[in-house]
């Protein structure tokens, strides 16, 4: 399929108007009708109704492959210009709220940085299109687990920080003065539904065997401080990570003690980052384990007395 016609396709089913895609995308009303007209003889399929303009079955399920197909496209079009880019002296990093940590926020240039904070699913887009030079993404992981990011393009993954996650409870909850609470225990409680701020219920049901943490409110955007407000008011429990639990008003943490997880930070890019995202890189990024001096302790054998093979070191996740 020629990417132009299937872009003029899924801005029009967008949009619902072949005018207003027109307006858009810079064409006359006619060009993109026959943007329209093409695709649908090359797959040999209607692919829109004209009144009024909605998609059919089969224009529902191109739309199903369109987006992350131009998406790849796109990003490999950023991939080859910042290969072939001088290096910017800036640096754009893509965050979502929770994985600004104290160890990230220290690690930040003085100077030149542009912070974008986005919903979890939008930051490896970002750093797939060229729109952020680096990204950080955060998630509930078992402990040294690495996160599930969405498929989106060939990307660096590496594990910058793990810590403890906390139910932020109201001041006034029955269980504030808990030492520690077990979270498949609160699977019938009312909970926050953030899934861009907070960790998301889905992770939850998750870690639970798939059940439960249904929500009573719903919480879009990415303003921490909007939804520890919600939590002090008692309008549901929400989970975070430690750092962003402790001292908020109205409100007390408590450890999550079983199931045994944890709050996961890591470090998306494309290639090998360079400038301002390398030197950042490198500061955030721990260094593998240092090998022990050949001579330091008799080499490991197996039971046949031949040599025990040696681990790898631990580098970055390349996923794609």
């Amino acid at each position: 399929m020629d990417p132009h016609l299937l872009h003029t396709y899924v801005t029009v089913a967008r949009l619902a108007s072949f005018s207003e895609a027109a307006r858009e995308l810079g064409y006359t009303q006619s060009a993109v009708s026959q943007h329209i007209a093409a695709l649908e003889q090359d797959l040999g399929a209607p692919l829109l109704t004209r009144r009024p303009v909605a998609p059919t079955a089969a224009g529902e399920r191109l739309l199903e492959h369109a987006g992350p197909l131009l998406l790849r496209l796109e990003a490999a079009r950023a991939d080859v210009v910042r290969m072939a880019a001088a290096p910017d002296h800036g640096l754009t990093l893509a965050t979502t709220p929770t994985a600004l940590g104290p160890h990230v926020l220290a690690a930040l240039p003085a100077s030149g940085v542009t912070l974008r904070v986005l919903p979890r699913d939008e930051v490896p887009a970002a750093v797939a299109t060229g729109t952020a030079d680096l990204g950080l993404v955060d998630g509930l992981a078992a402990p040294s687990d690495p996160l599930r990011l969405p498929d989106v393009a060939p990307l660096t993954t590496h594990g910058i920080a793990e810590e403890p996650v906390c139910v932020l409870l109201p001041v006034t909850h029955p269980l504030a003065r808990r030492t520690g609470l077990r979270l498949g225990d609160l699977a019938d409680a009312r909970w926050l539904d953030a899934p861009d701020t907070g960790l998301p219920l889905a992770h939850l049901r998750a870690a639970n065997g798939g059940h439960g943490f249904r929500p009573a409110l719903r919480c879009d955007g990415t303003d921490v401080r909007t939804l520890t407000a919600l939590a002090a008011a008692g309008h549901g429990l929400t989970l975070l990570p430690r750092s962003a639990a402790v001292d908020m008003p109205g409100t007390v943490a408590v450890p999550v003690t079983e199931p045994r997880v944890v709050h996961r930070t890591e470090l998306v890019h494309t290639g090998a980052p360079r400038g301002a995202a390398a030197m950042l890189t490198d500061v955030l990024v721990p260094p593998p384990p240092a090998a022990a001096p050949a001579l330091a302790s008799p080499t490991p054998t197996r039971g046949d007395g031949r040599p025990e093979p040696l681990a790898p070191l631990s580098k970055g996740t390349s996923r794609s």
